[in-house]
């Protein structure tokens, strides 16, 4: 069964596993004890940090291990803020960061320091303008900029080379989240803290990385013990740390010829899954990316669904849309970036892959798509086996999800307004008296509905009204919000704004 989600962890490299079986014959004992056990151990543990620092281009006596790189993050990010306290209090995170930075800013803010996220472009790099602008308000004042080197959703890549020249030049440390490019290279110089996670390149999972470059104010907050500095309590998990050690450098020497021969397969990939399933949005930069992952998002489709039809087919990915039974909200990154959300699957390839893999997965997606678009009955020309609505019917005519009816419509004439018109339900029709001369217009009711629900109603009735003609669709799925949109976008119409939960769409052909 083919694994696609690289991107989350990889299955331990081989070097990985002969170096924690080894470690733990020679490296059990505290390596913080005088005994011979423990000068062993703690040889050991040298001998890691050494191999790592190389690694990573930096001292030894600058990089900690932590307990994984959700640990090193928080502890970066409160560091870098204790020890510049004096300096400000406003820390500069962008809007697609990892959630584990999210949650530090979060804390930070409820603590009564100020956050201030950074916007991102559709493909999810960070705007430099409003970088330069944040910088150069306070200049030297701001506390820490935190950017990570490529997206863990979408894989584009970060311009961390300009964001440090300008934090240089203002002052302020730059904290890179390096996770998913540590398996690669390095990021570019000019930061001063950079975390990773061992999990991403092969190590075990339980090992971070964090690194503080010397002269970059640094004070950890809570109880410190003699260990790791005193910036990670506890004991070492030590085998873990030698195979963490010896996996990185492992992975670094494959590392040119698999990005590329991986971005070959994912190029395959961008080009093919467009052409096979219609109404799919490839999203992230189409260059400046990682060379192992793709993103793309299904119209009338669902995350969730999607990532179950692709397990029973044989295929182990992952998806950044939240339109799931857990939670009623899109992924942060998609959302910051403005991108299709419903629908969506990240596919990362971890090295080994096989073209002959990457085939088998293009045959398998059109036919998962199709069979999760048939349960939600879209409109037709989708690919989804669903027969279209026919005559001068409302959206109905197919079998509506969660045990719901289809959407209720109305049609007015006049542009149509969100106050509840008095119409038939269940795709009936009732005349208006609306703004003389105005363009006919429908209200939708899908209010109640999860995403993708929303814009399969929306498709249903677009063709109902007039080139120029209004169609309100009445959604309280925070989804519909980047859907609709994005549906207007992919499908040519004029998406006119929201008010509260109401969104107003023209018809453009």
């Amino acid at each position: 069964m083919p694994y696609f989600d690289a991107a989350s962890a990889l299955p331990p490299h081989p070097v990985a596993r002969q170096a924690m079986l080894a470690a733990l014959d020679e490296g059990w004992a505290d390596p913080t004890r005088l005994h011979r056990e423990g000068r062993r151990a703690r040889l050991l543990l040298d001998a890691a940090r050494e191999s790592a620092a190389e690694s990573l281009g930096c001292r030894p006596d600058e990089l900690v291990f932590a307990p994984s790189g959700t640990r090193a993050l928080h502890t970066a990010v409160a560091g870098a803020l204790t020890g510049r306290r004096r300096v400000g209090n406003r820390l500069l995170v962008s809007a697609v960061e990892h959630s584990a930075v999210l949650h530090a800013a979060e804390a930070h803010e409820a603590g009564g320091g100020r956050v201030s996220r950074l916007g991102v472009d559709r493909e999810g790099r960070v705007l430099l303008e409003e970088v330069r602008a944040a910088l150069a308000e306070e200049k030297g004042a701001a506390a820490l900029l935190c950017l990570q080197s490529a997206n863990h959703e979408v894989g584009t890549v970060q311009p961390l080379s300009e964001v440090a020249a300008y934090c240089l030049d203002a002052r302020v440390p730059l904290l890179v989240d390096a996770a998913q490019t540590l398996a690669w290279q390095n990021p570019p110089g000019g930061w001063s803290l950079l975390t990773g996670s061992a999990q991403k390149w092969g190590g075990p999972a339980g090992v971070g990385l964090l690194v503080v470059r010397k002269g970059t104010r640094f004070a950890p907050a809570g109880p410190l013990d003699e260990r790791e500095r005193g910036w990670m309590p506890g004991a070492p998990g030590l085998p873990a740390i030698v195979a963490a050690a010896a996996s990185l450098r492992a992975a670094r020497a494959e590392a040119a010829v698999e990005s590329e021969r991986l971005r070959t397969l994912v190029d395959r990939i961008r080009t093919a899954v467009p052409q096979l399933v219609p109404d799919t949005e490839v999203v992230g930069h189409p260059q400046e990316r990682l060379p192992h992952l793709v993103t793309f998002s299904c119209l009338y489709a669902d995350g969730e669904s999607l990532l179950h039809a692709l397990d029973q087919a044989g295929f182990s990915v992952s998806s950044g849309s939240s339109c799931s039974s857990s939670t009623l909200t899109p992924s942060h990154v998609l959302r910051a970036m403005g991108v299709l959300s419903e629908g969506n699957v990240r596919v990362s390839l971890p090295p080994g892959t096989t073209g002959a893999e990457v085939d088998a997965f293009l045959a398998a997606l059109p036919e998962a798509v199709r069979s999760v678009r048939a349960r939600l009955d879209p409109p037709a020309g989708t690919g989804g086996g669903a027969t279209a609505t026919s005559g001068g019917t409302a959206a109905s005519g197919g079998t509506a999800t969660s045990g719901g009816t289809a959407a209720d419509v109305a049609e007015t004439s006049g542009s149509a307004e969100t106050s509840g018109s008095a119409a038939a339900t269940g795709g009936g029709e009732a005349a208006g008296a609306g703004t003389a001369g105005a363009p006919v217009g429908l209200t939708v009711d899908a209010l109640g509905r999860r995403c993708p629900m929303p814009v399969i109603e929306l498709a249903k009735v677009i063709d109902r009204v007039p080139v120029g003609g209004i169609v309100t669709v009445l959604a309280d799925d925070e989804a519909a919000r980047l859907d609709i949109p994005a549906w207007c976008r992919m499908r040519g119409h004029r998406y006119l704004g929201a008010e509260g939960t109401a969104h107003r769409v023209a018809r453009e052909k």
